[in-house]
């Protein structure tokens, strides 16, 4: 049996899978708040206590947060993650923790072309591609073409400088050092920072925010209700606030194409894109991510795909545990290309 898991700041999955004829078949899955448990070990803990014992014979956790030397902490939660400790405590022969992005990144590789949807046709070929993730927090990975099949490298590119482009997105910078000092991707690229970009425009504009609006944000998840409100087009603020949320998930996720040549495509995985694809698909993403100078033809030749799977890092984090059984080893973990 083996044990998957998708860790993150706000919910955790957790599934068993069985091997059958190489394949892998889905025995036991839960979706758990992570804020409800002090350790990863008492998560996993419970959800092993709520259905028969198992026999686990590998686990892999991708975690939201960087994995050095077999040692996880989760960037938004209070926990500490180590191999060698949840060997013991599930018990399992083989562990391994992964960035949660480099979990996604292995599941993309193993998902059919109904679980994408095209936002850029590009020129699909082979060669280096890049994954971006906005939820919680902003996620990113390289996937890199070594000339058989694609290795999933790990990043923390999401804590990387904000960087404008714009005069507002210039005003968006200030407004946002006045309260942090610096200020990351991730303060502006994520689920809080798409409220984070209402409050700049409703604090600093000329646009007042109704009192029904105020009582929503109040009383709900903010990002959530400015996502409802913009989609729906009920509220200007709401509206220019998903317009620049947009064109600055365009904008980096160009960034990263640049940076890993990604002449292979770009996923966008994570809880927000697909609730956000109409607004993705209306073109201020595809301008910003081509608006690259004397790149811009390179841009526009690479396609872009929105990740419908929500399980993709569940899925790869159960591919990289039947690798770790069938090689018996912990070393290099490798999964097989799409192209």
């Amino acid at each position: 049996m083996i044990l998957a898991g998708d860790v993150g700041g706000t919910k955790t999955a957790l599934a068993l899978f069985d091997r059958r004829d190489g394949a892998l078949v889905l025995a036991r899955a839960a979706e758990l708040s992570s804020h409800e448990f002090p350790t990863f070990e008492d998560a996993v803990a419970r959800f092993i206590a709520d259905g028969p014992r198992p026999t686990i014979d590998a686990a892999c956790f991708g975690v939201a947060g960087r994995v050095a030397s077999g040692r996880s902490v989760a960037t938004n939660l209070p926990w500490r993650l180590d191999e060698a400790t949840l060997r013991t405590s599930i018990p399992a022969p083989r562990v391994r923790l992964l960035n949660d992005l480099e979990a996604t990144g292995y599941g993309v590789l193993t998902l059919p072309p109904t679980a994408l949807a095209p936002l850029q046709p590009g020129t699909p070929r082979r060669g280096n591609m890049a994954l971006l993730a906005a939820g919680t927090g902003l996620g990113e990975a390289l996937l890199i073409w070594d000339g058989e099949r694609h290795l999933v490298v790990a990043s923390e590119g999401g804590h990387a400088d904000f960087a404008p482009r714009t005069d507002l997105e210039l005003e968006l910078l200030r407004f946002l050092r006045k309260e942090h000092g610096r200020v990351s991707w991730e303060r502006v690229l994520s689920g809080p920072g798409l409220f984070n970009i209402y409050r700049f425009l409703r604090d600093t504009g000329d646009v007042p925010e109704p009192s029904w609006l105020g009582d929503r944000i109040a009383h709900g998840d903010p990002s959530a209700v400015v996502s409802e409100v913009g989609l729906a087009g009920a509220h200007p603020l709401c509206v220019q606030a998903l317009d620049l949320f947009s064109a600055v998930y365009g904008a980096e996720a160009g960034n990263l194409a640049l940076k890993a040549l990604a002449v292979g495509g770009v996923y966008l995985g994570g809880g927000i894109a697909p609730k956000l694809s109409a607004k993705l698909a209306d073109g201020a993403f595809a301008t910003a991510f081509c608006d690259k100078g004397r790149f811009a033809d390179l841009m526009a030749s690479i396609p872009v795909w929105l990740v419908l799977e929500p399980r993709a890092a569940l899925l790869g984090a159960a591919h990289v545990a039947a690798t770790l059984l069938a090689e018996g080893t912990e070393r290099t973990i490798r999964v097989g290309g799409n192209q």
